[in-house]
């Protein structure tokens, strides 16, 4: 129970719901149900004469009522049908502009859900509303408030339609999805360097200890490793007394074969315990940029490979991209890297975790697209410039790769002109 309740677990729970199409659209739905079931008592516990204190009441007989309804149902489904064709339109054709790692925010953006949501709620509200719509000889009951919330609701997915059109639009241009890109992997960056890191000082003249001989954590099914709740392994560690080694970074593919973690312990550590620690760290079938950073910074170099592609060949688009690394790797040089280790409140060592390397994250991202830019020289200029600005706000930190990276630039740059 302590795992599943864990803020990181819940996050990552939290995450997969935001990601899907049905969530919100069934709290929708839900809530439509609600809605018809307290309108129709309502309805029913109002004298007659109440009506007429709501002017944009319209009071209908039971043929015009079922009309009113079934003409908003059928409208609202027939619309929500369509919205469902081109959301799909739009991710097939962001998946092949774009790259499929993009799929993920294209699914989890809250406007199309939104939109979908209140098609559907609509039809459910007017179907449920409708069935108790009575206009037999001594059974006759006409709900007018019910009705007219149905015409709201109506008029309301109106204004939704227009919405959904331009957000559609909106969403794949390629400045909007970028400064969505961009804004994620700032909120990693945040994550996982925060500006301020406590105790926790880097320590480079401490000798970890020896784990070969430590008991192995292995995954009980082959995955991505998502997320690692650190508080969580820290308390654990701490109670147990036990030092913790984080073998498998988040990114990283594990198997049933790999290690997650290396444990060493004055004790035999019990099963329940293994199974304790193994449920800090996360694992999943996808990459997610939580506490991923290559990965958040990867999907911004993929759509600036795709451009610089002979099947594309776009490269303000790529100029685009890199602008948007140059924002991401500065704020990255300028942060703290944290220590290695990891102390319970005792002073005691708990955990022994490598940080993400600021030079390799740069290396990486900035080679990748300097690969695919060839002689083009706008790219290679704003290649050098971005990279410029990243050495200048790393000073002080290792900047060899960096420095190797730009000579080897700033010689291309040469041969192009």
């Amino acid at each position: 129970m302590r795992a599943f309740l864990s803020v990181t677990r819940l996050v990552s729970i939290w995450e997969r719901l935001r990601g899907s199409f049905w969530f919100l659209p069934s709290l929708m739905a839900a809530g439509a149900v609600i809605l018809s079931f307290a309108a129709v008592q309502l309805d029913a516990a109002m004298e007659a004469d109440a009506y007429g204190r709501f002017e944009f009441i319209y009071l209908f007989g039971p043929e015009g009522a079922r009309a009113i309804l079934s003409a908003v149902a059928t409208s609202m489904i027939t619309v929500a049908g369509l919205t469902f064709s081109i959301t799909m339109l739009t991710l097939q054709l962001a998946s092949s502009q774009f790259g499929p790692r993009l799929l993920r925010n294209f699914m989890r953006d809250r406007g199309n859900q939104l939109v979908l949501g209140t098609f559907i709620s609509t039809f459910v509200y007017c179907l449920l509303v409708l069935r108790t719509v009575k206009g037999v000889e001594g059974s006759s009951f006409v709900p007018h408030l019910a009705v007219a919330i149905g015409v709201v609701l109506a008029v309301a997915g109106l204004a939704v339609l227009i919405y959904f059109i331009h957000h559609t639009a909106s969403s794949i241009r390629i400045e909007t999805l970028l400064a969505s890109l961009a804004d994620e992997t700032a909120a990693t960056i945040d994550r996982l360097f925060p500006e301020r890191l406590g105790d926790e000082e880097p320590e480079t003249d401490v000798e970890p200890p020896d784990f070969h001989q430590g008991r192995i954590i292995r995954p009980i099914a082959s995955g991505y490793v998502q997320s690692i709740d650190s508080a969580a392994l820290l308390r654990l560690a701490a109670e147990e007394d036990l030092i913790v080694n984080v073998v498998a970074r988040p990114g990283s593919f594990v198997t049933e074969r790999d290690s997650l973690l290396r444990v060493l312990a004055a004790t035999a550590l019990p099963e329940e315990k293994s199974a304790a620690l193994r449920s800090t760290l996360i694992v999943g079938i996808e990459r997610t940029p939580y506490q991923d950073l290559a990965f958040s910074v990867r999907r911004i170099v993929e759509i600036a490979q795709r451009a610089l592609s002979p099947g594309i060949n776009d490269p303000t688009t790529a100029l685009y991209c890199i602008d948007r690394l140059r924002e991401a790797l500065v704020r990255l040089a300028e942060r703290r890297t944290p220590s290695s280790f990891r102390h319970d409140d005792e002073g005691r060592l708990r955990i022994v975790a490598e940080p993400v390397s600021f030079e390799v994250v740069a290396v990486d991202a900035i080679g990748a697209v300097a690969h695919y830019a060839g002689s083009d020289a706008d790219v290679l200029k704003a290649l050098a410039s971005a990279l410029d600005a990243v050495i200048a706000a790393a000073e002080g930190k290792d900047r060899a790769r960096l420095l190797e990276l730009r000579r080897s630039l700033r010689e291309r740059l040469s041969d192009t002109t």
